[in-house]
């Protein structure tokens, strides 16, 4: 009696443990080249991540592309510049035409390789095909006094016009 609950306890543990293996298998939901992607990017010295408006996304911190290209250019001065950059798009932005146009410049500038993650599968970043952007700070969009709101430059609102002041 008890060799046969033995072996059924042990049977049991084998189809669990087998389930458990399968569900975890299928729960990623990835294919196969996001899971290369994604395991490759320890292969690579340096990992930023794209964020708005041309800006990226650097151990936490965001940097305009004038600032990223500073950030290079300092790592260059140490002799700490990486070979091979990585640009992965961030939980909140995807990785637009402006982002690889920039690091397509900082490329030419500090000579590294630079690739990108396009749907899980890295592209190299060719300076040559890419047109290449002037690093500049980023810029956001100008907010207006309460105010201001409905006056012209001079500073007279739409009312003060029609009554000719």
């Amino acid at each position: 009696m008890t060799r046969l609950s033995s072996l059924a306890g042990r049977l049991a543990m084998a189809v669990l443990v087998g389930g458990t293996v399968l569900l975890a298998g299928c729960h990623r939901g990835a294919t196969k080249e996001q899971v290369a992607a994604l395991e490759s990017k320890g292969q690579f010295d340096t990992v930023i991540k794209a964020y708005k408006g041309g800006q990226f996304l650097i151990d936490g911190a965001v940097l305009s592309a004038l600032d990223t290209g500073s950030h290079f250019a300092y790592l260059k001065e140490v002799g700490k510049l990486p070979k091979t950059v990585l640009l992965v798009p961030s939980d909140d932005y995807s990785i637009r035409k402006e982002h690889l146009q920039y690091l397509a410049r900082m490329q030419l500038d500090y000579g590294f390789v630079a690739y990108y993650d396009k749907k899980g599968t890295l592209v190299q970043i060719n300076p040559e095909e890419t047109k290449t952007r002037r690093l500049e700070d980023y810029h956001g969009p100008a907010k207006m006094d309460d105010q201001m709101k409905g006056k012209d430059a001079a500073g007279s609102s739409m009312e003060d016009r029609s009554q000719g002041y």
